[in-house]
């Protein structure tokens, strides 16, 4: 059975592949324009040698990819739900492939700053947009359909220390510029096949709007925090696992970094296998299960060796990250009209927050009590996730 069969009538049938290929088209955005945010990591050892930078200095760029990147996404979520322009999803993929893929060009730490930001921004824009129209005429299968957008993105984070390693080896630092081109052809593509303005356009009656936010801000609430409560155990996992391994494991840096990728590209597949499942059980079981059923198999990561602790890691991965798809359907599906902006909330914001305050708040736990330790208290988190997830409505 295909993926998305339709049983539309004739004159619906064309809509309905227009939508498939719409979706294949924006994943292959979201691919481009995650990939150029997984690329800071590779590109940092090589920049704070050209530069000398302290760091400091090194951790403030990563900082403030994080701030353009995900805490801007609300503003660009407002500005597509009130201009409704295929603008920012078609030209994300671009801004972020020429200014991350130019670090390399860069004359001074200023400039490097100032092209943080800007790719960042490109990286914000695209999101907010491009989720709500990856499932836009998919009714019925939204779940797969936000699944498969959201694992694509996964996917591109995976990739991006490996795409940007193998590229500074074979051209050198300053060669970067041409991991570019993904993102300007998908830049084209978008831009000669997403509709006009206004084609998503929710229909809905005039002020409505913020009366439906505030009539729903309960279950909006937990869901963000269910969000937030996955980011942390996400986030931090992908920025400190390599250094865990490494430094109190005897990993080298190549394994870790395999390690690392496996970890996400397991995690994008669970993004896939949580939206499937919502369709077909609903939104409230899959979080469910997700919470309480990751957190035994990352303890096995910690607490044994050899096989089992990698099963472990990478199969809690991929349960953790079955909520990803679920939470920002279910999301959309309470306010419509603000789509985008729900959007950002759900991806970007609560990603990008969680990062800023528990990133750093476990490298001071983990000068204390060992990273070993602070990274196995985080999984307190999704057990609080799995209290909160009984209460959302059915």
């Amino acid at each position: 059975m295909y993926l998305f069969q339709t049983i539309n009538p004739p004159g619906v049938r064309r809509a309905g592949r227009f939508s498939l290929f719409s979706l294949i088209l924006l994943s292959a955005g979201h691919f481009s324009v995650d990939l150029y945010s997984g690329a800071l990591g590779a590109l940092q050892p090589l920049l704070v040698k050209r530069f000398g930078m302290s760091l400091a200095e090194a951790g403030l760029l990563g900082g403030l990819l994080v701030c353009s990147s995900s805490l801007m996404q609300p503003l660009y979520g407002y500005l597509s739900d009130r201009f409704h322009t295929r603008l920012f999803a078609a030209l994300g993929p671009r801004i972020a492939g020429l200014f991350i893929s130019s670090l390399g060009l860069a004359p001074s730490y200023g400039w490097l700053l100032l092209m943080v930001a800007l790719g960042g921004a490109g990286i914000a824009a695209f999101h907010p947009q491009a989720s709500v129209w990856a499932t836009h005429g998919l009714e019925g299968k939204r779940g797969r359909a936000m699944a498969i957008f959201i694992s694509a993105g996964t996917l591109g984070f995976a990739c991006g220390p490996l795409c940007f390693s193998a590229v500074t080896g074979l051209f050198g630092l300053r060669g970067t510029i041409w991991a570019a081109i993904p993102g300007l052809l998908v830049c084209v593509l978008l831009i000669a096949t997403l509709p006009e303005a206004g084609a998503h356009k929710p229909k809905t009656e005039s002020g409505s709007d913020w009366r439906a936010l505030r009539a729903v801000w309960k279950p909006l609430a937990i869901l963000y925090s269910l969000v937030f409560i996955r980011s942390i155990v996400q986030v931090t996992y992908a920025q400190m696992i390599p250094l865990y391994l490494t430094l109190e494991r005897g990993y080298s840096v190549g394994s870790a970094s395999v390690t690392l990728s496996l970890f996400l590209a397991f995690g994008a597949f669970g993004g896939f296998v949580g939206g499937h499942l919502s369709d077909r059980f609903g939104g409230k079981p899959v979080i469910v299960v997700s919470m309480i059923a990751s957190v035994p198999l990352l303890m096995l990561f910690f607490l044994i060796r050899g096989f089992v602790s990698a099963a472990g890691l990478l199969l809690g991965g991929l349960i953790l990250l079955f909520t990803i798809p679920v939470n920002v359907v279910m999301a959309q599906d309470l306010v419509p009209s603000q789509a985008g902006t729900i959007s950002a909330l759900m991806m970007g914001f609560a990603w990008g927050s969680a990062g800023l305050v528990f990133i750093p708040l476990t490298g001071w736990m983990a000068d204390v009590v060992s990273m070993h330790n602070a990274l196995l208290a985080l999984l307190v988190f999704p057990l609080i996730g799995f209290v909160l997830s009984l209460r959302l409505p059915k």
